[in-house]
């Protein structure tokens, strides 16, 4: 995902110097390339994209909040499983 946004942004600022350096184009036009064609769209699709991350991130952050919470009983919290004993 990230490769093709850092290819993309690669094409616009090639894009932004040559409107930059062209003598018909003007440092504005290239302000707005760069803007309209890069930044912005891409700030949306990274977003989008990283929408699955941020919600599997938010499911177990509450995931662990809830299992941090006590049962209610006034026992202390522990493994579910008991320890192996060895023998020496």
């Amino acid at each position: 995902m990230y490769l093709v946004a850092i290819g993309w942004m690669f094409v616009v600022v090639l894009m932004t110097a040559a409107e930059a350096m062209s003598p018909v184009g003007t440092l504005l036009g290239a302000f707005f390339t760069l803007t309209l064609y890069g930044v912005l769209p891409l700030s949306i699709v990274l977003y989008v994209m990283g929408t699955p991350m941020r919600r599997r991130a938010r499911q177990a952050a509450e995931a662990e909040a809830a299992s941090a919470q006590p049962d209610g009983s006034r026992h202390a919290a522990g493994d579910p499983l008991a320890a192996e004993r060895e023998e020496p």
